[in-house]
């Protein structure tokens, strides 16, 4: 296993899982997880390894034309980091935002547990949508 990160590591493991959004790469998201990490928007299941998080976020690339993770206030307590952000986004034409709190757990250098809190009916109708993405990646 991997050394421990340091506070300052784990921002910047933060800082470019924004980036890997901003880019719309999937892979490089995925990758960033441990082999068995949990992705987990809390109204819906978590998914589970690193292939059902690069499911489940690659398929938000479906009409995903650009996506950005504003991060307003980002720390790390009792080694996890907190990332509170407006994801700005435009899909299929439609731009739209949402605000979010990530919650980050780390195994040496990897993300283990990424917890999200937002407004998933907030999160939706921003997004032009009338049936939840989450159904089409099971």
């Amino acid at each position: 296993m991997s050394a421990t990160l340091s506070n300052e590591q784990k921002i910047a493991v933060g800082r470019e899982m924004a980036e890997a959004w901003r880019m719309l790469d999937w892979r490089k998201v995925a990758d960033m997880f441990t082999p068995d990490g949990v992705l987990h928007s809390m109204m819906v299941d978590p998914v589970v390894g690193r292939e059902a998080v690069y499911k489940r976020v690659s398929g938000l690339g479906d009409g995903l034309e650009s996506i950005t993770l504003n991060i307003h206030h980002m720390g790390v307590v009792d080694g996890i980091l907190y990332m509170e952000r407006t994801d700005e986004f435009v899909i299929r034409g439609k731009a739209g935002s949402a605000p979010v709190v990530g919650v980050l757990e780390f195994e040496g250098a990897q993300i283990k547990i990424w917890r999200e809190y937002y407004d998933r009916a907030h999160l939706l109708k921003a997004m032009g949508l009338v049936e939840d993405f989450d159904s089409k990646t099971r």
